[in-house]
Protein backbone atom coordinates (compact mmCIF):
# COMPACT_ATOMS: atom_id res chain seq x y z
CA UNK A 1 0.00 0.00 0.00
CA UNK A 2 1.39 3.45 -0.65
CA UNK A 3 1.78 5.36 2.52
CA UNK A 4 3.19 8.50 0.97
CA UNK A 5 1.94 11.50 2.54
CA UNK A 6 -0.68 13.51 0.21
CA UNK A 7 -0.88 17.35 1.17
CA UNK A 8 -4.36 18.53 3.09
CA UNK A 9 -6.45 21.35 2.61
CA UNK A 10 -5.13 24.64 3.85
CA UNK A 11 -6.48 26.05 6.73
CA UNK A 12 -9.47 28.32 5.75
CA UNK A 13 -8.32 31.66 7.17
CA UNK A 14 -11.76 33.55 6.29
CA UNK A 15 -14.05 30.72 8.60
CA UNK A 16 -11.34 30.91 11.60
CA UNK A 17 -11.81 35.03 11.35
CA UNK A 18 -15.56 34.90 10.91
CA UNK A 19 -17.16 37.41 13.00
CA UNK A 20 -20.07 35.56 14.09
CA UNK A 21 -17.95 32.28 14.96
CA UNK A 22 -15.36 34.91 17.21
CA UNK A 23 -18.29 36.35 18.59
CA UNK A 24 -19.96 33.09 19.89
CA UNK A 25 -17.09 31.65 21.10
CA UNK A 26 -15.44 34.84 23.18
CA UNK A 27 -11.93 34.10 21.03
CA UNK A 28 -10.64 37.34 20.97
CA UNK A 29 -8.40 36.64 17.08
CA UNK A 30 -7.80 34.04 15.13
CA UNK A 31 -3.96 34.32 13.70
CA UNK A 32 -2.65 31.76 10.78
CA UNK A 33 0.80 31.57 9.75
CA UNK A 34 2.45 29.34 7.36
CA UNK A 35 5.15 27.96 9.00
CA UNK A 36 6.86 28.87 12.46
CA UNK A 37 9.15 26.69 14.83
CA UNK A 38 6.51 26.91 17.66
CA UNK A 39 3.52 28.50 18.28
CA UNK A 40 3.73 28.24 22.20
CA UNK A 41 7.26 29.80 21.79
CA UNK A 42 5.94 32.42 19.25
CA UNK A 43 3.56 33.33 21.93
CA UNK A 44 5.42 33.20 25.34
CA UNK A 45 7.77 35.94 22.95
CA UNK A 46 4.66 38.03 22.43
CA UNK A 47 2.82 38.30 25.30
CA UNK A 48 5.84 39.57 26.71
CA UNK A 49 6.61 42.33 24.01
CA UNK A 50 2.95 43.29 23.23
CA UNK A 51 1.10 42.02 26.06
CA UNK A 52 -2.15 44.02 25.02
CA UNK A 53 -2.30 42.65 21.25
CA UNK A 54 -3.21 39.33 22.73
CA UNK A 55 -5.79 39.49 25.07
CA UNK A 56 -7.53 36.52 26.99
CA UNK A 57 -8.47 33.70 24.08
CA UNK A 58 -6.55 35.01 21.70
CA UNK A 59 -5.56 31.84 19.29
CA UNK A 60 -2.53 31.19 16.83
CA UNK A 61 -2.00 28.69 14.54
CA UNK A 62 0.14 27.18 12.36
CA UNK A 63 0.15 25.19 8.69
CA UNK A 64 3.50 23.85 9.42
CA UNK A 65 5.96 23.85 12.95
CA UNK A 66 9.63 23.08 12.95
CA UNK A 67 10.27 23.10 16.02
CA UNK A 68 7.07 21.75 17.56
CA UNK A 69 8.05 20.26 21.20
CA UNK A 70 6.00 18.49 24.51
CA UNK A 71 6.69 18.31 27.93
CA UNK A 72 10.49 17.89 28.96
CA UNK A 73 11.48 19.33 25.65
CA UNK A 74 10.68 16.68 23.77
CA UNK A 75 10.36 17.64 19.84
CA UNK A 76 8.97 16.20 16.73
CA UNK A 77 8.06 17.37 13.41
CA UNK A 78 5.00 16.53 10.79
CA UNK A 79 4.73 17.46 7.33
CA UNK A 80 2.79 20.53 6.19
CA UNK A 81 -0.83 20.70 6.59
CA UNK A 82 -0.86 17.29 8.30
CA UNK A 83 -1.85 18.53 12.08
CA UNK A 84 -3.98 21.31 13.67
CA UNK A 85 -0.98 23.22 15.56
CA UNK A 86 -2.72 25.82 17.65
CA UNK A 87 -1.54 27.73 20.79
CA UNK A 88 -3.85 29.71 23.11
CA UNK A 89 -3.09 33.01 25.53
CA UNK A 90 -5.30 32.66 28.61
CA UNK A 91 -5.67 35.24 30.95
CA UNK A 92 -7.91 33.02 33.84
CA UNK A 93 -10.03 35.26 35.71
CA UNK A 94 -13.55 35.22 36.83
CA UNK A 95 -16.39 37.23 35.45
CA UNK A 96 -15.93 40.39 37.68
CA UNK A 97 -12.49 40.24 36.63
CA UNK A 98 -10.41 38.63 39.60
CA UNK A 99 -7.54 36.54 38.53
CA UNK A 100 -7.77 33.24 39.30
CA UNK A 101 -5.49 31.24 42.09
CA UNK A 102 -2.27 30.36 40.19
CA UNK A 103 -2.02 26.76 41.37
CA UNK A 104 -5.67 26.22 39.68
CA UNK A 105 -3.39 26.26 36.36
CA UNK A 106 -2.38 23.00 36.66
CA UNK A 107 -6.14 22.09 35.10
CA UNK A 108 -5.48 23.63 32.33
CA UNK A 109 -3.78 21.18 30.56
CA UNK A 110 -6.33 18.38 31.68
CA UNK A 111 -9.38 21.19 30.22
CA UNK A 112 -7.96 21.45 26.68
CA UNK A 113 -7.34 18.20 26.66
CA UNK A 114 -11.04 17.54 27.47
CA UNK A 115 -12.09 19.64 24.65
CA UNK A 116 -10.11 18.42 22.27
CA UNK A 117 -11.75 14.77 23.32
CA UNK A 118 -14.98 16.11 23.09
CA UNK A 119 -13.83 17.10 19.40
CA UNK A 120 -12.93 14.11 18.72
CA UNK A 121 -16.12 12.58 19.77
CA UNK A 122 -18.75 14.50 18.34
CA UNK A 123 -17.24 16.12 15.19
CA UNK A 124 -14.71 13.00 14.35
CA UNK A 125 -16.95 10.38 15.32
CA UNK A 126 -13.59 8.85 17.36
CA UNK A 127 -13.53 7.07 20.83
CA UNK A 128 -11.47 9.20 22.75
CA UNK A 129 -10.09 9.15 25.92
CA UNK A 130 -7.49 11.13 28.35
CA UNK A 131 -4.01 9.86 29.09
CA UNK A 132 -2.58 11.54 32.49
CA UNK A 133 -1.05 13.90 32.35
CA UNK A 134 -1.55 16.18 29.01
CA UNK A 135 -2.30 13.18 26.40
CA UNK A 136 -5.70 11.96 24.37
CA UNK A 137 -5.45 8.70 23.09
CA UNK A 138 -8.12 6.72 20.47
CA UNK A 139 -7.96 3.03 20.70
CA UNK A 140 -5.01 3.40 23.17
CA UNK A 141 -2.49 4.85 20.32
CA UNK A 142 -1.62 9.17 20.49
CA UNK A 143 -3.64 11.23 18.72
CA UNK A 144 -2.63 14.96 20.37
CA UNK A 145 -0.74 16.20 23.19
CA UNK A 146 -1.26 19.75 25.14
CA UNK A 147 1.67 21.46 26.39
CA UNK A 148 0.51 24.32 29.08
CA UNK A 149 3.68 27.08 29.72
CA UNK A 150 3.44 29.97 32.38
CA UNK A 151 4.09 33.54 31.12
CA UNK A 152 5.78 36.57 32.32
CA UNK A 153 4.83 37.60 35.63
CA UNK A 154 5.05 40.44 37.86
CA UNK A 155 3.87 43.21 36.21
CA UNK A 156 0.55 43.50 37.72
CA UNK A 157 -1.78 42.13 35.02
CA UNK A 158 -3.17 38.18 34.72
CA UNK A 159 -0.14 35.82 34.61
CA UNK A 160 -0.65 34.60 30.78
CA UNK A 161 -0.59 30.55 30.16
CA UNK A 162 0.05 30.12 26.73
CA UNK A 163 -1.71 26.60 26.22
CA UNK A 164 -0.27 24.63 22.95
CA UNK A 165 -2.48 21.69 21.62
CA UNK A 166 -0.85 18.94 18.65
CA UNK A 167 -3.31 17.03 16.71
CA UNK A 168 -2.66 14.13 14.21
CA UNK A 169 -5.01 14.82 11.35
CA UNK A 170 -3.77 13.44 8.32
CA UNK A 171 -0.24 11.57 9.06
CA UNK A 172 0.27 8.24 7.74
CA UNK A 173 1.84 5.56 9.52
CA UNK A 174 5.32 5.79 8.71
CA UNK A 175 4.97 9.52 9.41
CA UNK A 176 3.89 9.13 12.76
CA UNK A 177 6.52 10.00 15.37
CA UNK A 178 6.32 6.76 17.48
CA UNK A 179 4.56 3.09 16.44
CA UNK A 180 2.49 3.86 20.01
CA UNK A 181 1.03 7.10 18.12
CA UNK A 182 -2.32 7.67 15.79
CA UNK A 183 -3.89 10.05 13.08
CA UNK A 184 -7.77 11.00 12.69
CA UNK A 185 -7.12 9.73 9.12
CA UNK A 186 -5.98 6.38 10.66
CA UNK A 187 -9.21 5.98 12.43
CA UNK A 188 -11.97 6.23 9.86
CA UNK A 189 -13.30 9.28 11.06
CA UNK A 190 -16.44 11.65 9.85
CA UNK A 191 -14.08 14.11 8.75
CA UNK A 192 -10.50 15.15 8.39
CA UNK A 193 -11.23 18.66 7.86
CA UNK A 194 -8.62 20.48 9.87
CA UNK A 195 -10.68 23.75 9.44
CA UNK A 196 -13.80 22.04 11.13
CA UNK A 197 -11.78 20.40 13.79
CA UNK A 198 -10.23 23.63 14.82
CA UNK A 199 -13.39 25.18 15.29
CA UNK A 200 -14.68 22.65 17.00
CA UNK A 201 -11.99 22.19 19.43
CA UNK A 202 -11.89 25.86 20.22
CA UNK A 203 -15.72 26.38 20.56
CA UNK A 204 -15.48 23.47 23.32
CA UNK A 205 -12.43 25.04 24.81
CA UNK A 206 -13.93 28.57 25.54
CA UNK A 207 -17.27 27.21 26.79
CA UNK A 208 -15.04 24.94 29.46
CA UNK A 209 -12.36 27.74 30.39
CA UNK A 210 -14.97 30.30 30.69
CA UNK A 211 -16.90 28.34 33.23
CA UNK A 212 -14.53 27.14 35.31
CA UNK A 213 -13.18 30.78 35.32
CA UNK A 214 -16.27 31.94 36.58
CA UNK A 215 -16.39 29.26 38.72
CA UNK A 216 -13.13 30.75 40.23
CA UNK A 217 -11.01 27.72 38.86
CA UNK A 218 -12.40 25.23 41.42
CA UNK A 219 -12.33 21.84 40.03
CA UNK A 220 -14.87 20.49 42.31
CA UNK A 221 -17.80 23.24 40.60
CA UNK A 222 -20.30 22.23 38.24
CA UNK A 223 -19.31 23.56 34.61
CA UNK A 224 -21.24 24.48 31.48
CA UNK A 225 -24.22 23.19 32.91
CA UNK A 226 -23.19 19.60 34.13
CA UNK A 227 -20.46 17.60 36.14
CA UNK A 228 -17.55 19.54 37.67
CA UNK A 229 -14.23 19.46 35.71
CA UNK A 230 -12.56 17.19 37.98
CA UNK A 231 -15.42 14.95 37.60
CA UNK A 232 -15.21 15.03 33.65
CA UNK A 233 -11.67 14.75 33.62
CA UNK A 234 -11.52 11.37 35.67
CA UNK A 235 -14.70 9.72 33.72
CA UNK A 236 -12.72 10.24 30.74
CA UNK A 237 -9.30 9.27 32.13
CA UNK A 238 -7.61 5.73 30.55
CA UNK A 239 -4.94 6.09 32.97
CA UNK A 240 -7.44 5.50 36.29
CA UNK A 241 -7.80 1.94 37.55
CA UNK A 242 -4.54 0.40 36.40
CA UNK A 243 -0.98 -0.62 37.08
CA UNK A 244 1.48 1.98 36.26
CA UNK A 245 4.85 2.55 36.03
CA UNK A 246 5.95 5.84 36.96
CA UNK A 247 9.66 7.10 35.82
CA UNK A 248 10.92 10.20 38.17
CA UNK A 249 13.93 11.98 38.07
CA UNK A 250 17.05 10.92 38.74
CA UNK A 251 16.22 7.08 38.17
CA UNK A 252 13.73 7.17 40.49
CA UNK A 253 10.10 4.89 39.94
CA UNK A 254 6.98 4.47 41.68
CA UNK A 255 4.78 1.21 40.73
CA UNK A 256 1.06 1.02 41.70
CA UNK A 257 -2.27 1.60 41.22
CA UNK A 258 -3.26 4.55 40.08
CA UNK A 259 -6.07 5.54 41.91
CA UNK A 260 -7.54 9.13 41.56
CA UNK A 261 -6.78 12.54 40.68
CA UNK A 262 -6.54 15.12 43.70
CA UNK A 263 -8.14 18.48 43.90
CA UNK A 264 -4.55 19.79 41.69
CA UNK A 265 -5.05 17.41 39.34
CA UNK A 266 -2.46 15.74 40.38
CA UNK A 267 -2.23 11.06 39.73
CA UNK A 268 -2.23 9.38 42.89
CA UNK A 269 -0.57 5.89 42.53
CA UNK A 270 -1.09 3.41 45.27
CA UNK A 271 1.77 1.03 45.62
CA UNK A 272 1.62 -2.73 47.22
CA UNK A 273 2.37 -1.61 50.48
CA UNK A 274 -0.70 0.85 50.24
CA UNK A 275 0.88 4.09 50.44
CA UNK A 276 -0.53 6.56 48.60
CA UNK A 277 1.93 8.65 46.54
CA UNK A 278 1.69 11.61 44.82
CA UNK A 279 2.65 12.08 41.06
CA UNK A 280 2.78 15.52 39.44
CA UNK A 281 2.61 16.50 35.79
CA UNK A 282 5.77 18.89 36.07
CA UNK A 283 7.58 15.56 37.73
CA UNK A 284 7.07 12.98 35.89
CA UNK A 285 8.83 11.69 32.87
CA UNK A 286 7.00 8.63 31.57
CA UNK A 287 3.73 7.29 32.59
CA UNK A 288 3.22 3.72 31.15
CA UNK A 289 0.86 0.62 31.70
CA UNK A 290 3.06 -2.24 34.20
CA UNK A 291 2.08 -5.93 34.27
CA UNK A 292 4.22 -7.96 37.31
CA UNK A 293 6.84 -10.01 35.82
CA UNK A 294 5.99 -13.15 33.89
CA UNK A 295 2.38 -11.57 32.89
CA UNK A 296 2.77 -10.30 29.52
CA UNK A 297 4.63 -7.54 28.22
CA UNK A 298 4.25 -3.77 28.92
CA UNK A 299 2.90 -1.60 25.91
CA UNK A 300 0.99 1.37 24.65
CA UNK A 301 -0.29 3.89 27.24
CA UNK A 302 -1.57 4.33 30.89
Amino acid sequence: MDDSHTPGNPLDRGALADQDFLAATGIAKVVVVDSTGSTNADLLRSVTVEPKEWPDLSVLTAEYQTAARGRLDRRWEAPPLSSVSVSLVLRPANAEGRPLPTHTYSWLSLLGALALRQTLLETAGLPAELKWPNDVLVRGRKIAGILAQLGPMGDGSVPPVILGTGLNVTLTASELPVPTATSVALEEPLTVDRTVLLKSYLAHFAVLYRSFCNADGDPAAGIAGGPSLHKRVESAMATLGKQVRAQLPGDHEIIGHASRLDEYGSLLVVDKDRREHVVTAGDVVHLRPWTPPGQGAESGYA
